[in-house]
């Protein structure tokens, strides 16, 4: 048996052909365990993995699909998704029942349990982003408007952040007056 008939890869593809999207699931000979090791698998942007990321608010799991090239702004998901309390990563174990995948290959599609879902803002840079599919060799490719119908996903511009601004590609969107003060006073040599 392939790895695309693996259980979990399985469940990924019928939830897609559930929401009549293609099965655009393709096996990697490299892993893609990391985020990095998917783009050079793939040989797409960083930007365009999305990390599917399970978190604790209080007692309840939820998921933040990020940007590859983005870390997830914790203390963004609870107010993202109006949830209160403490926010913590949970055990391998904790995540393992609450997807039914296991770390690395958690795709946003096919879990055993509904997570309330927050989506990365940054990923619409991208017409085509790749998401896990079950098993660490296994992604899928979408688009962020489906994502967002296949997860029930609220798209935030705060949960992403970007992990060193001067190896991301430009945010495609309108920067605010402080950020164009910033991003002037930096070329001028300030801080």
């Amino acid at each position: 048996m392939g790895i695309l008939e693996n259980e979990p890869v399985k469940r990924v593809r019928a939830a897609l052909l559930k929401a009549g999207l293609a099965d655009s699931i393709v096996e990697l000979a490299a892993t893609a365990r990391s985020a990095e090791d998917a783009a050079a698998a793939i040989g797409c942007p960083l930007g365009a993995i999305v990390k599917s990321l399970v978190f604790a608010i209080d007692q309840r799991m939820v998921m933040a699909l990020i940007a590859g090239d983005h870390l997830c702004h914790e203390a963004a998901l609870g107010p993202a998704l109006n949830l209160t309390g403490p926010v913590r990563r949970p055990q391998a174990s904790e995540v393992k029942g609450a997807t039914g995948f296991t770390i690395g290959g958690i795709p946003p599609v096919g879990l055993s349990h509904r997570l309330p879902v927050v989506i990365d803002r940054s990923l619409k840079r991208f017409d085509v982003v790749y998401a896990a599919a079950g098993h660490p060799h296994c992604v899928f490719a979408s688009d962020v408007a489906s994502l967002g119908r296949l997860t029930g996903g609220v798209i935030s511009a705060a949960i992403g952040v970007p992990m060193a601004p001067e190896t991301v590609d430009p945010i495609s969107l309108k920067p605010s007056r402080s950020f164009a003060e910033n991003r002037q006073q930096r070329a001028r040599g300030g801080a």
